[in-house]
């Protein structure tokens, strides 16, 4: 399982050929627009029932302490999900409990600097040579009543995989640009 946030080098082979770059892609912009339309059953469609969804929280470190400005496994995390967890979370925006998303947030998610390589099965075997390793860069933008506005700016690390039933995101390693936010909440999906 890719637990970090920079996936050892071992287990990537060739970078992925031009119709599969451009079938992440347009994978991407789906999600994206459904994540932005609100529809966020159809979103969990998109992602593995293991799914492992991990947003670990940074700080700031001189420049030989690099090492050690993104939280490891097991310490502070914005988000250390599984698909049923986020499952959940989606239900309670239903209940009118979810009180940081009523009214909801509007939200434009902007995917780019996609890089797709193949995984070397042989190294890890926990992934198959269909799986892929995705990386992106995002920007995030949520306008919450009248005067609310967030931007988060950020990388993904992502593993694909594919299914009879398409593309699904199996990890997703989420880091964040900012370390502190000015957010009053982070009930956003990346």
């Amino acid at each position: 399982m890719i637990t970090s946030t920079e996936p050892d080098s071992s287990w990537v082979a060739a970078r992925a050929d031009r119709d599969t770059h451009f079938e992440i892609e347009q994978f991407y912009y789906e999600e994206a627009d459904l994540l932005d339309a609100g529809r966020y059953t159809d979103w969990l469609d998109l992602l593995a029932d293991d799914l492992d969804y991990w947003m670990p929280t940074r700080t700031n470190r001189l420049r030989r302490q690099q090492a050690l400005s993104v939280a490891a496994r097991g310490e502070a995390a914005f988000y250390d999900e599984t698909k049923e967890s986020l499952a959940w979370r989606i239900r309670r925006f239903d209940t009118g409990m979810a009180w940081a998303e009523d009214p909801p947030s509007r939200t434009r998610h902007l995917v780019t600097n996609v890089v797709v390589r193949h995984l070397d099965p042989e190294e890890n075997t926990d992934f198959t040579a269909d799986d892929l390793l995705v990386r992106s860069a995002f920007l995030v933008y949520r306008n919450r009543l009248e005067r609310e506005e967030n931007v988060f700016a950020g990388g993904r690390t992502d593993v694909l995989r594919r299914t009879p039933d398409g593309l699904r995101v199996a990890r997703r390693t989420i880091l964040l640009d900012q370390n502190i936010l000015q957010a009053k909440n982070i009930s956003t999906f990346f």
